[in-house]
């Protein structure tokens, strides 16, 4: 694939985020490499970044999560702000809980961001005008990344993998969250009448209708992402010297719309519903449905599945797949994302670190590490623009 032209992010400006009663930070450097001991804020400054994309950022927090704690306080309302540099030229994204004047650049106060002090309601303004749609910030900003937390993403359950997947798919089709939300509501609708003993045949047919129709449609774009990340991830051309992978899904909705079409699958996902009524009441769950969606990676040089592979070697896999969306999203959107690597290179030993270093130095994209310790990024010594993290901020490094 042509690489895509970058996005750069200029500047960043918090109000009352998380640990930071303020902030204020410009960034010149392609890759940004910021250290300091743990508690000090480095995952927070990341977090606030992909928050100014759509969704709910790497934290996947709720809006009322987000603002700083004081004590005897009410968690406060907050504000991010960022500048940036596309392919169409500059831009501004902000988005929280309180007044255009915070969320917006703070000197011309443009656009209006409503009630959100007292809702708690998140907002967003793109270049100080309230933003139409999740969709017109996916064509200003994007981000990927990955976190400590995705370290244990093979050893826990389902729903974590699924999340992942989830966010993969959201991040080129953001019209999956809705049918994954649909979904999920006509199950917990069909739940509660099942529990309660309500056997009402209308209202249940109608509730495994949409939960059919939403399953088939959300599974479906789940397994066309798989389809399209492994054409990279298995020739690698994306993932430099990180190993070739494949990602499969493990969902009877996906293998079934692999032997026949959409439609077909959706009727024998409303027939098996409606047949199983009976012991899904008992269970007090859904046996079917995009719920039961889970996935796996295979580290295809080895053969292994991830779940089998030391950690060193499933953090490598998980590069390989951000690596590869990232090249994805910028085919999409005309622009490369922002990666977002926190502690990314704890469990890599020397020679996978100097391999993903080699790699994003190759990226055309902005890239933003973080790290405990300085000495980490001395590969990029003369590459990176390096940061000490401090509770206050950063200082150079």
């Amino acid at each position: 694939m042509t690489p895509a032209p970058t996005l750069r992010l200029t500047r960043l400006r918090l109000t009352d985020f998380r640990s930071y009663a303020s902030f204020e930070q410009r960034f010149a450097g392609r890759i940004v490499a910021i250290a300091g001991p743990n508690g000090v804020g480095k995952t927070n400054l990341l977090e606030a970044i992909s928050l100014l994309g759509p969704g709910r950022g790497l934290r996947g927090a709720r809006a009322g999560e987000i603002g700083r704690r004081v004590p005897g306080e009410d968690t406060r309302p907050w504000a991010a702000f960022g500048a940036f540099e596309g392919p169409d030229g500059p831009s501004e994204i902000g988005t929280g809980t309180i007044g255009a004047g915070t969320i917006g650049n703070g000197t011309t106060g443009n656009g209006t961001a409503g009630d959100g002090a007292e809702t708690g309601r998140r907002k967003y303004l793109v270049d100080g005008e309230p933003a139409k749609n999740q969709a017109e910030l996916a064509g200003r900003a994007a981000a990927v990344w990955l976190t400590p937390q995705m370290d244990r993403l093979f050893q826990e359950g389902a729903s974590g993998r699924r999340r992942f997947l989830d966010r993969l798919v959201w991040a080129l089709d953001p019209g999956h969250a809705r049918e994954v939300a649909a979904h999920d509501t006509a199950m917990a609708g069909r739940n509660r009448l099942l529990a309660e003993g309500r056997r009402d045949a209308g209202w249940l047919a109608a509730l495994e209708d949409a939960m059919a129709r939403h399953a088939v449609a959300a599974v479906a774009a789940r397994r066309a992402l798989s389809q399209r990340l492994n054409l990279l991830l298995e020739a690698g051309t994306a993932t430099g010297a990180f190993p070739a992978a494949r990602l499969n899904l493990v969902c009877p909705i996906a293998a079934a719309l692999g032997q026949a079409p959409a439609l077909a699958v959706e009727d024998g996902l409303r027939e098996a519903l409606a047949a199983s009524r009976g012991r899904d009441a008992a269970a007090g769950g859904a046996a079917q449905g995009a719920h039961r969606t889970d996935m796996d990676l295979v580290h295809l040089p080895k053969g292994l599945e991830a779940a089998l592979c030391s950690t060193g070697e499933q953090k490598a896999l998980l590069v390989s797949v951000v690596l590869a969306h990232a090249t994805l999203i910028g085919a999409a959107r005309g622009f490369a994302p922002l990666l977002l690597l926190d502690e990314v290179a704890a469990h890599l030993d020397a020679a996978r670190r100097e391999a993903l270093y080699a790699a994003l130095a190759r990226l055309p994209a902005q890239v933003f590490l973080t790290g405990t310790d300085p000495d980490i990024f001395a590969p990029l010594q003369g590459v990176a623009e390096a940061f000490e993290a401090t509770p206050e901020g950063l200082l150079p490094g």
